[in-house]
């Protein structure tokens, strides 16, 4: 199943009065397991940014004035996410921001029922206490040193490692590894497959055996196959 991790940055809290949308972060999951495909946007805000915006993400007015709006980019977005599950810590407040910036050039709005929320998915694993990105990073030991300010790229490749744990998918797929075995395929690289439970039950009946055994036996002394043996085989 194919899944987007999503993040945005903004000039504020509250789109409605006039706050606007300055980053997109996304990042491509398939079966739980980031592919590495991700998109990335500044979109120049047309508005001045406010010193309380700039101390958490630091992008400045000066920065973003270069940057493309939003409707220059919001074709290639759209084609990204497609119609993929999108998996937001805190989804309202992003949602709220994007469906604004969509609704300002009259597409349609993204529909809440495609949101994953790992806020309150994490709220009901881990009652009572923090659930912030950076507590849930510390909680299943995920590395956020670079994250010394917020930024929407940054964000949401460490969310899509929480959401991994928070779903139990790791847990899963290490089961899953310590029941497969490395097979090397044409020399290159090593693919896990995983062994079954139960073996398949032979297709290859006693009279083929016996068929086979009296085909062979036509073959004479010297069969064409002996010419591609080595010799000590022969």
């Amino acid at each position: 199943m194919r899944e987007i991790v999503l993040d945005t940055e903004t000039t504020g809290l509250d789109p409605l009065r006039g706050d606007r949308l300055v980053e997109i972060g996304c990042v491509e999951i398939f079966n739980r397991m980031p592919t590495g495909q991700t998109f990335h946007r500044y979109f120049n805000p047309e508005r001045a940014m406010p010193a309380e915006a700039f101390a958490v993400h630091g992008l400045s007015t000066e920065f973003l004035a270069a940057k493309p709006l939003f409707v220059e980019e919001v074709d290639e977005f759209l084609a990204f996410i497609g119609d993929a599950p999108l998996v937001i810590h805190n989804a309202s407040f992003d949602i709220s921001f994007i469906n604004a910036e969509l609704d300002r050039i009259k597409r349609p709005a993204l529909s809440r029922d495609r949101l994953v929320d790992t806020l309150l998915l994490a709220r009901r694993k881990h009652p009572g206490v923090s659930n912030r990105l950076d507590d849930l990073c510390s909680r299943y030991q995920i590395d956020n040193s670079r994250r010394t300010k917020h930024g929407a790229l940054l964000d949401a490749e460490l969310l899509a490692e929480v959401y991994i744990d928070l779903i139990g998918a790791r847990q899963s797929q290490l089961v899953l590894a310590s029941e497969s075995r490395e097979v090397r395929v044409s020399g290159v690289g090593d693919m896990p497959r995983r062994q079954r439970e139960t073996p398949l039950a032979p297709r290859v009946t006693e009279a083929d055996r016996a068929a086979h055994r009296e085909f062979v036996l036509t073959l004479g002394d010297k069969p064409v196959w002996n010419d591609f043996l080595p010799a000590a085989a022969v």
